[in-house]
């Protein structure tokens, strides 16, 4: 992640690189905090007894925008402050549980400036648990083409994700 509070700039990003990873221990209140936070009260996402006796599964598991927030967070953890996501897509594949721990890594696959002068990183990232894919994520984040630009004050016509 970004050593100091400055941000990586598009000159310092290249095609293929890897992106430090993420790991966390994720508990049961990781879980209810997350969908508390998104206002999720669908009782999979809190309730053992009810995951468990009425879904058929092995406990409470992580909500959808919890997953979003810590794919957010691991974006933003590698860009510094300045890097600001324009846009993000995932696909869920399996869920993740109280005593998994999560990890997350990712790659650039690819960099552009756009026709506004618009530094661009696009990111694969991958959360998994015991080497198993159970989210695969894709994101574009504007990066600072140099270290006076700061893609957080493009506005209409010059910010286009």
């Amino acid at each position: 992640m970004v050593a100091d509070t400055d941000s990586i700039t598009l000159g310092g990003v290249s095609e293929g690189d890897e992106l430090p990873v993420l790991s966390y221990d994720v508990s049961a209140t990781t879980i209810v905090l997350g969908a508390l936070a998104s206002r999720d009260w669908r009782p999979m996402h809190h309730d053992y007894d009810f995951a468990v006796n009425r879904n058929g599964i092995r406990d409470i598991f992580m909500n959808t925008p919890n997953q979003a927030a810590w794919f957010e967070r691991y974006v933003t953890d590698w860009t510094g402050p300045k890097g600001r996501l324009g846009r993000m897509t995932f696909r869920m594949k399996g869920s993740v549980f109280p005593k998994d721990t999560m990890t997350i890594s990712g790659r650039v696959s690819g960099t552009e400036i756009d026709d506004t002068g618009c530094g661009w990183a696009d990111l694969d990232i991958e959360l998994s648990v015991d080497g198993d894919t159970k989210t695969s994520c894709q994101a574009r984040v504007a990066v600072p083409t140099s270290s006076d630009d700061n893609p957080w004050t493009r506005r209409g016509d010059h910010w286009q994700p």
